[in-house]
């Protein structure tokens, strides 16, 4: 299954996509995991869950909205940092209990500062992980007092 954005609007809302919504296989709180990938490098930039409130929310308007588990509430990414995702395309996995998306991303995905939450890598010769993405923003300039 395959949704590509073009220019997202209140008609989206429609029963062709309800019925596709239907078919997504969420978990006993309702949430379904989405990764979330820049379209045009192809790196992963994050990974979150949506529920159907978010999903919805995200068609709607054509830029990624979460549900935050921690604090148990809808989320637009980038409200804080003005780092936005713009939705390119959605797909869904074999067995339709996995969101992909390909965004546009506006900054870094990562409150780190990184482009990429995926930003450490094992290193079996190191007690830690060995950091090798790119840093984009200082998250105490971009978020101080909020």
């Amino acid at each position: 299954m395959d949704w590509v954005i073009d220019k997202p609007s209140k008609k989206m809302k429609t029963d062709g996509m309800n019925v596709q919504l239907d078919s997504l296989k969420f978990d006993s709180n309702g949430l379904i995991p989405a990764i979330i990938q820049d379209h045009t490098t192809g790196q992963v930039l994050m990974f979150a869950y949506m529920n159907r409130l978010s999903i919805e929310k995200t068609l709607e308007t054509g830029f990624c909205h979460y549900w935050s588990r921690s604090r148990n509430k809808l989320w637009l990414k980038g409200e804080s940092s003005g780092h936005t995702q713009k939705v390119k395309s959605v797909r869904t996995d074999c067995d339709r209990d996995v969101l992909l998306f390909t965004v546009e991303q506006k900054g870094a995905a990562c409150h780190d500062g990184y482009e990429s939450c995926f930003y450490r890598e094992y290193a079996s010769d190191s007690s830690d992980w060995k950091i090798v993405g790119k840093k984009v923003f200082d998250p105490e300039t971009v978020y101080r007092n909020k």
